[in-house]
């Protein structure tokens, strides 16, 4: 079900698809370069950013509040160096890893990556499974297990195009903006007081906690990833001044995205200061808690209803992205795709079985606590995303005149030094409590040599670049060095097989393989038989179907053979992509031409593999005719 990727491109079926280039107002440019930053955006307010919000609210007021400041402010400096790098070098971030990093470092970074994609899968299964329940009482292991339906959502948005896509994001986000600011004016926060949660402060470890759980509900690793793929499905005009004009429009995407995720998650915090921590509800680090007391609190029916169906718009708009990220970072660290929905159904069981888990041995009340876990997984990978991409965004060999300047580079290794030093200490703390006490030491030793390998291949990452005199290999670079092209001559195909499924291209097919030869080539047809009775008999097959196909290829082969070219024919049997594997490699054919099946929707599931796995097995040039 897998094949190695023949174009390496992001998101190879959307990349391009949106024309920004001269040709339509000022305004229509603008509008059509807006969109990545907002599927990006959903990523910042998704449930496990409710779950650290809320309990930053409720535990400690407002005092947090400049900690979604500054790491919203982190996000956009950080979202706009992935945008550049998609943008003036055309690779995303796991591309730009593994043609620079050697594989012992890619495959490490890539398992870090998934994992990252996982926790936050996880934080989406589990807040839409909470807000399913919260709307209909349904039990949460069921709310769970409905999720996986999910699975097919991102195939038919894709199937409607990029823009579409985009506009269903916004839509989701905009339901769950609204339903905040009906919440915000129901509660009644106090302006002076909100404002005073913007001076830096920290009350204690668990404050801390909760603040690297915020930053990492926040900057999160896998949209680098995304951003530098999203921005490429733009087709961009070349030139300098077109590129410095994409640039600056996508900053201003993000900006105006960022700031509306910022909006949602200060709103939660806000909230559950207002409506708990000022009500003396500190304990109130839940979700489903969260619900069940603002409609008390608020005097108000609507205020848990607006809550829940945020919640489900926000879990909902989040898993669409977690996939696009999955794939980009499988694609890019491995070059290997897989169908979508397979891609999905992996991801989204590895959320639901820890989730299940949980709920079954521990219950549901440890749901949010798992939340909450889940988004500081999340800031732990940060380092091992935003160190690569700095140094790549820096580098003037493969930037040119787009690398960053001194200011900025000064502002990105002063947010990933924070960010490296939170998570350091993090780590610290918790190690150093949990060795301390009694407990397993095989467990204790393997913490430890985690750790260590951990910090070993951040130390890598970061002096890699600059003891290497070349970050980026040959094929990294913006157009590639000017090689001298001598003895350059055009291949002659003497036996060319063509895969004829006897439709309606059967004469485009032959054109095409026409042109690829000359009257000295050998043309083999050939068609495989799908009969009961082919599949039965293979060879042995005589049934009217075997007869009329054999029948068919004889007249094309009279055909050819009239207008002065050289016709063999051959039937297989039974199973398409093998059998014309089969007779191709016992032909010993130069080319195979072969048709493109042309479905859309679950037809494409379903038949779409014969013409690349075709294309995986044989070592031949494959030329695909689309119909």
């Amino acid at each position: 079900m897998s094949n190695r990727i023949q174009r390496d491109v992001s998101l190879s079926e959307v990349h391009g698809s949106v024309d920004t280039r001269a040709g339509a107002s000022w305004w229509k440019q603008l509008f059509r370069f807006f969109g990545p930053a907002y599927l990006v955006s959903v990523g910042y307010m998704d449930p496990g950013n409710w779950a650290t919000d809320l309990a930053g609210g409720s535990r400690f007021g407002y005092t947090l509040i400049w900690v979604l400041l500054m790491s919203n402010l982190m996000a956009l400096l950080l979202q706009s160096l992935s945008a550049r790098l998609g943008i003036v070098r055309g690779r995303d971030l796991a591309q730009a890893n593994r043609e620079a990093y050697p594989k012992f470092v890619n495959i490490p970074l890539y398992v870090l990556a998934e994992i990252a994609i996982a926790a936050c899968d996880l934080a989406e299964v589990l807040g839409m499974a909470i807000g399913i329940q919260l709307l209909t009482g349904l039990p949460l292991a069921y709310g769970v297990a409905i999720t996986v339906l999910d699975t097919f959502l991102l195939l038919f948005l894709q199937r409607m195009g990029m823009r579409r896509l985009e506009a269903f994001i916004i839509g989701l986000i905009a339901v769950v903006g609204l339903s905040f600011m009906v919440e915000i004016a129901l509660a009644r926060p106090v302006a002076s007081e909100v404002l005073s949660g913007l001076i830096p402060r920290l009350p204690g470890k668990e404050a801390l906690y909760i603040a690297i759980g915020i930053i990492g509900a926040t900057v999160m690793p896998h949209n680098l990833y995304l951003h530098s793929a999203l921005v490429q499905t733009r087709k961009i005009q070349k030139g300098d001044s077109f590129i410095r004009q994409a640039l600056k429009l996508n900053v201003l995407d993000s900006a105006i995205a960022l700031n509306l995720a910022f909006f949602v998650n200060a709103a939660i915090l806000v909230l559950a200061a207002t409506v708990f921590y000022k009500t003396g509800r500190t304990e109130v680090a839940s979700i489903k808690e969260a619900h069940q007391l603002l409609a008390p609190l608020l005097g108000n029916a609507l205020a848990p209803k607006l809550f829940a169906i945020a919640l489900i718009a926000a879990g909902q708009s989040s898993t669409v992205t977690g996939t696009l990220s999955g794939q980009i970072v499988m694609e890019g660290y491995l070059q290997l795709r897989i169908n979508p929905i397979l891609r999905r159904l992996m991801t989204r069981l590895l959320a639901i079985i820890p989730a299940v888990l949980v709920i079954t041995i521990a219950g549901e009340n440890e749901v949010d606590d798992l939340l909450v876990l889940s988004q500081v997984i999340l800031s732990l990978q940060l380092g091992f995303a935003i160190i690569p991409l700095i140094h790549f965004v820096s580098d003037k060999q493969g930037m040119g005149s787009f690398a960053i300047d001194g200011i900025t580079k000064i502002l990105a290794w002063g947010v990933a030094a924070i960010l490296l030093y939170l998570n350091a200490k993090l780590v610290f703390d918790a190690g150093f409590s949990y060795i301390s006490h009694p407990g397993n030491m095989i467990l204790k030793i393997i913490i430890v040599i985690s750790v260590i390998l951990a910090f070993a291949l951040l130390l890598y990452i970061l002096i890699h670049p600059w003891f290497a005199k070349q970050l980026q290999r040959k094929s990294f670079e913006v157009h590639g060095r000017t090689e001298i092209l001598a003895n350059l001559q055009a291949p002659e195909f003497r036996k060319i097989a063509v895969a004829l499924d006897f439709g309606d291209h059967d004469q485009k097919l032959l054109s095409y393989a026409i042109g690829q030869g000359t009257k000295n080539s050998l043309y083999v047809l050939l068609h495989v038989v799908e009969s009961a009775s082919a599949r039965m008999l293979g060879k042995q097959s005589d049934d009217y179907e075997t007869r009329k196909d054999q029948e068919r290829l004889d007249i094309y082969k009279m055909q050819l053979e009239r207008n002065g070219y050289q016709v063999s024919t051959r039937l297989g049997y039974e199973n398409r992509t093998k059998e014309i594997v089969r007779i191709v490699k016992e032909e010993s054919a130069d080319m195979l031409v072969i048709g493109a099946h042309g479905h859309t929707g679950l037809k494409d599931f379903i038949f779409g593999e014969t013409v690349n796995t075709v294309r995986h097995e044989l070592k031949i040039p494959v030329l695909v005719v689309n119909p």
